[in-house]
């Protein structure tokens, strides 16, 4: 049995580049603990807390569309709703090893599993 190091995701909406290229497919490596601590040497997130995500998501979006590397800009520009999907994605695989979650209905509890990589749409 292997491990899974990346992860493919679709962003809910997509980041756009200067040309007007819609990029919305990517993939994001699971992160190391140089990731992790890392960005905390950035002067920008020492200097705002919140930026931390941004920097940390550059690290490790491995892919996004067709771009040639994922950068704090490109992570700067996303739709709100994409950066909130991507949080959630790499808690998901960082936390658990899988994109994919186990849920309960609340109201017949009957239990299955959801991929957070399909949650994009196409």
């Amino acid at each position: 049995m292997s491990l899974q190091t990346e992860f493919e995701f679709t962003l809910p909406r997509g980041y756009v580049d200067r040309s007007g290229n819609l990029h919305r497919s990517g993939a994001m490596r699971l992160a190391t603990a140089l990731d992790e601590i890392g960005p905390l040497r950035d002067l920008r997130v020492r200097s705002n807390q919140a930026y931390l995500v941004i920097v940390l998501l550059s690290r490790v979006i491995v892919r996004l569309g067709t771009l040639e590397q994922v950068t704090t800009d490109v992570m700067e520009n996303l739709f709100a709703a994409d950066l909130a999907y991507l949080q959630a994605f790499y808690r998901q695989i960082n936390e658990q090893g899988t994109s994919i979650v186990k849920l309960s209905c609340p109201e017949c509890h009957a239990e299955f599993e959801l991929d957070l990589a399909d949650l994009g749409g196409s």
